[in-house]
């Protein structure tokens, strides 16, 4: 566990010393810095929302972070289930005016004035609960199943912020945040390997015979350049079908939604860009390109490009 988080831990974990809940001014400033210190695309997202929205991703922000951390900061699987169970009350307990974690006053009012069911909260515990015991996903439907509960909540919680919650703009945001999702497996093979866990479909990798082993040893194999050239094309397709939905969202969302598509795009292009060999080193988007994908969406926007 980092210092760091031992000490958030410590201030407003289940063993925190009794105190008066802080006040909803003081929870958003809470959120807001966590958000700003821990999460480098915020604030250039944030500069593309409106003022009063904010707040709102701020909060959502936080309540993810933390359950982040709770599942993988931790260092005990039984130590991190307790604690995610713990959130879990917290999350029911804010819709009840019980709130004293800064995450959940802040939250509270969020999940009031956008009417937010607690079903998207809760099913990202269920996939960081799964973290806790399942490290390798036999099939490609196996992982995407994993992505419903991981990833795709989070864009259905944007779409009550933007108060169009609807069939068409759901399944459209799905396969966006499957594709964010999948993008960055692909981006983190290593680093993900070193804590343990292995993305790419077992099946897939029996098929060409990429083994335990040539994980371990970061091999870069003619069959492993095919696997995640293959697998990089299914991730960007699904962002790609996923872009209708800036047309469907309010025109405060858009230029987000743009750029978190264009953002998980460029990822892709950087995999292929070093050869699919994610082994010798991460491939990243510089500072440069990220301020150039937002003002590429911004102009779009502005044009009508859509």
């Amino acid at each position: 566990m980092t210092n760091a988080f031992a000490d958030q831990l410590a201030l407003y974990g289940p063993d925190r010393r009794q105190s008066p809940p802080p006040t909803l001014a003081e929870a958003r400033t809470y959120c807001r810095q966590l958000a700003e210190t821990h999460y480098e695309n915020f604030t250039v997202a944030s500069w593309l929302l409106p003022k009063a929205l904010r707040p709102h991703f701020q909060a959502i922000y936080a309540y993810c972070r933390w359950a982040d951390d709770l599942a993988d900061e931790v260092g005990d699987a039984s130590r991190s289930l307790e604690l995610l169970d713990w959130w879990e009350r917290q999350l029911h307990g804010c819709t009840h005016g019980e709130a004293t974690h800064p995450v959940f006053v802040a939250l509270a009012e969020t999940i009031s004035q956008f009417e937010i069911p607690t079903a998207p909260f809760a099913d990202l515990l269920t996939a960081f609960r799964l973290d806790q015991s399942v490290t390798r996903y036999e099939t490609w439907d196996d992982l995407l199943g994993y992505c419903r509960n991981s990833a795709n909540p989070v864009g259905r919680l944007v779409l009550y912020l933007g108060r169009c919650h609807r069939p068409e703009t759901v399944a459209l945001s799905d396969r966006i945040c499957t594709g964010l999702q999948l993008a960055n497996f692909w981006q983190d093979v290593a680093g993900d390997y070193r804590r343990g866990r292995i993305y790419l479909p077992q099946a897939d990798c029996q098929r060409v015979e990429y083994s335990e082993d040539d994980f371990a040893a970061g091999r870069f194999t003619p069959g492993f350049r095919a696997l995640l050239a293959e697998r990089t094309v299914d991730a960007e397709a699904l962002l790609i079908l996923g872009r209708p939905l800036a047309g469907l969202v309010p025109r405060s969302l858009r230029l987000d939604i743009s750029l978190f598509i264009e953002g998980g795009l460029a990822i892709l292009r950087r995999i292929r860009a070093v050869g699919f060999d994610v082994w010798q080193q991460r491939p990243e988007i510089s500072k440069r390109e990220k301020l150039r994908l937002a003002m590429r969406c911004w102009v779009r926007s502005h044009r009508g490009d859509r």
